[in-house]
């Protein structure tokens, strides 16, 4: 359990830095997008990934992967414009009941009385904690909202279940994983990035630069000791998929977002 709660604690330093960017005025984007290339940089360094021994690696979860994880973060942020932050948070909380139902039905992952216990106890929490009670203060949600809410739902279950299976797959090392799945959702970003400064849409900032890089730092942290996670707790994967989620899957404390 102590790879858990590193990555709990790890995981509410990016909060912490999330939080805080909205008070200093940060463009968050920018700061994720320069998060990715620390990331490969700490992975090279400390993890050694081997390159030659790749013919069995799962491409097509790293893909997805490098996909889903800087797409999601706009979606995510189009949701709270959008529908607002409440709503945005249920659909990522609800998402639990992708990754649980996947450690059963696809993981193998044995059923027992206290197990079902727990779940119940978990789920209730996620639901108790949720702040139903509040309102988007004279904001009209448009009709089509649903349709974000949809998505953060089904990607943040998505991207928990690829997670466990790279996590699990034994031919490639955790380093090599990582770092390819770092280099492309940094090459998507960095595109999108791009994008909106020729656009003008966005204005570049230099010291997004090192911004981006402590947040990188922290973040690396949070994600390798979640996979470490998963790979001691094999057989239980429903244990760190609740403690992953109950962490911080809110958009007042996200770092869910920031998978990689």
């Amino acid at each position: 359990m102590i790879y858990v709660f590193l990555s709990v604690c790890f995981s509410v330093v990016v909060s912490v830095m999330l939080k805080l960017a909205k008070r200093y005025h940060i463009d968050v984007y920018q700061a994720i997008t320069w998060n990715y290339s620390m990331a490969i940089l700490l992975t090279w360094v400390f993890l050694k990934p081997k390159f030659d021994h790749l013919q069995q690696a799962p491409f097509v979860l790293y893909c997805l992967l490098g996909l889903l994880l800087p797409l999601l973060f706009i979606v995510i942020a189009a949701s709270v414009k959008i529908t607002g932050i409440v709503r945005t948070d249920v659909a990522q909380r609800l998402s639990l009941f992708i990754p649980v139902l996947a450690a059963f039905f696809i993981f193998g992952e044995t059923t027992s009385a206290v197990k079902i216990i727990g779940i119940v106890i978990g789920f209730g929490a996620i639901v108790c904690s949720i702040p139903w009670q509040r309102q988007i203060a004279g904001k009209r949600v448009p009709a089509n909202s649903w349709v974000y809410l949809l998505t953060v739902f089904l990607g943040m279950g998505i991207i928990d279940v690829l997670f466990k299976q790279v996590a699990v797959f034994k031919d490639v090392s955790n380093g090599t994983s990582l770092f390819i799945v770092y280099s492309l959702a940094f090459i998507l970003s960095l595109a999108g990035l791009f994008y909106q400064v020729f656009t003008k849409k966005m204005k570049f900032s230099w010291p997004h630069i090192l911004i981006g890089w402590a947040l990188g730092v922290t973040n690396f942290a949070n994600i390798l000791f979640y996979i470490k996670a998963h790979q001691v707790l094999a057989k239980s994967p429903s244990t760190v998929f609740f403690v992953g989620k109950y962490r911080g899957n809110s958009f007042r404390h996200a770092d869910r977002y920031l998978y990689i």
